[in-house]
Order: C-alpha cells, then sequence, then structure tokens
C-alpha cells in the first residue's frame, strides 16, 4: 500500500520540479529586495515556529503514558524561567519584524524614486528614467510611452538598468499591474493614477497580470514584459514607428471594448493628451474632463486624480499600492 501512494505522488512531485518560482529568482532589483524580504520575514518566524514544533513533540514523546520514569508533577502551576522564554522570544521577534517592516515600507515605497540599479550600483547622474503610461482595459493592457510617441498593446519593452517611472490608471473597474520579476503589484483604478518605479537588471521576456479580478476575461488578461539591451530596444521602438497604426481618441474607444485572447497591437503615434483623457475620464466627444468641471480648483482635481495619502494598513503613506510581492490581494 506505501508503494503504491508513492507511486501516485511521484508524478505530482515530478511535475513540480519544472515548475519556474519567479517570485524567487527575480529580474529586477526592486523585486529582488522583496524577495529578500520574504527570505528574513520567513527566517524570523521560524526561529519561533520550528522550537514549538520540536518542544512539543518533545513533550508527547517524553510524557507519553508508557514512560514511567518521567516526572509526574500535578501541583506545578509557574516557572518563572519558563514564562521569560515564551514571553521574551516572541516579543523580540516582533519587535524585529517590525522594524523590518517599517524600514522596508518606505524604502520600497512604489512612488518612491530609485536611487540605486542593483546592490552598490547607484543610479547615474543625470539617467533620466523611462516613462510608460499603463492603461487597464476589459481585458487587455495598453503601453504608452509619452516620451517616445508609440504604444503597444499585451506588450512592453524596456532597456535593462534604465530606471522605470510607470503611470498607472483603468478604464472601468480596479486591476492591479504586476510583473512578478519586475517589482510588486500595484492597483490600476478608473479616475485616479498610481505610480511604480522599477528597473529590469537582466534581459528576457517575462509575464505580466492582472492580480486583482476584474470579470469575465481576467484570466486572459496577461502580457509580456521585454528586458532589452539598449540597442535591441530602439529597434523595438523603431519596428513601432513603422507600424501603419495610429492611436487616437476614436481608436482608443473602440479598443477600450471589453474583449479577451487580443494579439499584439503596435502604433506608431499617439493622440497627444489620450492618457491625461483617460485619467480624468473625458476620451469621449462632450465630456467634461474632472480637472475642469467648473468650481473644481487644481488641488481638488489632484485629488480625485490620485490616491489617497492616507497610511492604508499601517504602510507608508500617499500610495494606493501593495508593494509585497504576491499574487491577488
Amino acid at each position: 500500500m506505501r508503494f503504491f501512494k508513492a507511486a501516485l505522488i511521484a508524478p505530482l512531485l515530478a511535475g513540480l520540479a519544472g515548475c519556474h518560482m519567479t517570485v524567487m529568482d527575480p529580474a529586477g532589483d526592486v523585486a529582488t529586495q522583496q524577495r529578500d524580504l520574504i527570505l528574513l520575514s520567513t527566517a524570523l518566524m521560524l526561529l519561533i515556529v520550528v522550537p514549538v514544533i520540536a518542544a512539543t513533540l518533545f513533550f508527547a514523546w517524553k510524557y507519553r503514558a508508557s514512560n514511567t520514569r518521567a516526572k509526574y508533577d500535578p501541583e506545578w502551576h509557574h516557572s518563572t524561567r519558563l514564562e521569560v522564554l515564551v514571553w521574551a522570544a516572541p516579543m523580540a521577534i516582533i519587535f524585529v519584524l517590525g522594524t523590518v517592516a517599517w524600514i522596508s515600507s518606505h524604502t520600497l515605497d512604489p512612488y518612491r524614486q530609485l536611487d540605486r540599479l542593483a546592490p552598490h550600483r547607484p543610479v547615474p547622474a543625470g539617467v533620466k528614467p523611462l516613462e510608460v503610461q499603463v492603461v487597464a482595459l476589459d481585458w487587455k493592457w495598453l503601453f504608452i510611452y509619452p516620451e517616445l510617441g508609440v504604444a503597444s498593446v499585451n506588450e512592453m519593452a524596456a532597456p535593462v538598468d534604465r530606471p522605470i517611472e510607470f503611470q498607472i490608471t483603468a478604464t472601468s473597474v480596479m486591476n492591479s499591474f504586476y510583473v512578478p520579476a519586475l517589482a510588486g503589484q500595484v492597483y490600476a483604478m478608473p479616475g485616479m493614477q498610481t505610480q511604480m518605479h522599477a528597473v529590469i537588471n537582466r534581459a528576457g521576456v517575462y509575464d505580466g497580470i492582472s492580480a486583482n479580478y476584474s470579470g469575465a476575461g481576467f484570466s486572459d488578461m496577461r502580457f509580456k514584459f521585454k528586458g532589452m539591451a539598449q540597442g535591441d530596444f530602439d529597434r523595438w521602438v523603431a519596428a513601432l514607428r513603422a507600424d501603419p497604426a495610429r492611436l487616437t481618441r476614436a481608436d482608443y474607444l473602440q479598443l477600450a471594448q471589453p474583449s479577451t485572447d487580443q494579439p499584439v497591437r503596435h502604433y506608431a503615434s499617439v493622440e497627444p493628451g489620450l492618457f491625461a483623457a483617460i485619467v480624468n475620464r473625458c476620451v469621449e466627444p462632450g465630456q467634461a474632463c474632472m480637472d475642469q468641471m467648473p468650481g473644481m480648483t487644481r488641488a481638488d482635481a489632484g485629488q480625485m486624480a490620485m490616491p489617497s495619502s492616507e497610511p492604508v494598513g499601517g504602510a507608508a503613506p500617499h500610495h494606493a499600492a501593495m508593494t509585497a510581492p504576491v499574487g491577488g490581494e
């Protein structure tokens, strides 16, 4: 019977051997720091969990009914040493974890501009981040490069070792922008603009997903993130500029219609102000933009177009984002 059970489990274990744990093998510095945070937090918690499990098994074995040599003391009720051990160790771990969480929530704040490309490699002076405007549609992703004047659907690329500044929004429902190899997930919300700063350190093609359920086409809402050498990235941009398609507001309204399994699309140009119109909910002709509504000041429009500055769940202030590299909520 044991052999039969082992024979059933073996194929499952063999299948797991082919899995690639992207979160544990990231290609970007931010995701690498998040990986290290996961490992550190797990190790600290195991300092309590492992001894408790070992002590439970030890006491169960030592004080078993058949062990008549074990001391039986029904009047025992207190031990100062045991109380100190039971309470001091967890409190120390909680203090260390709290310190690590506070520091990392600020260091890995997605709104914080990068000060390094990798360990011991600061961002060179004068290097400007690559701006990428991300729009979560039903059910596909639109990437606009405002400085380059091009756009793509379900595919984006960035040069290796160049900081990336993401500006993220959505059209209808809340989504979550997530490239596990690059950084943690950040929410995309209609009428708001969230941000994320990241860098890719290793060339390759990586999976991007929506990490927040958003309806019928959610499971197919995937894209490819390409980390490229600068020369390859320049050729990728040139290929986009050679495409005959142009992304106007009318084209965008058609693209925004719900659809699934959308192929990769390239646009050689983007109508100026399109992303701002998407954020301010005024792409269609005749719609009033949120930042131009009567009686609304520029500060009021900024509050509507940006997430709340109130800390959420004790995390660093002013961002509606999840910095932990986990899928889902």
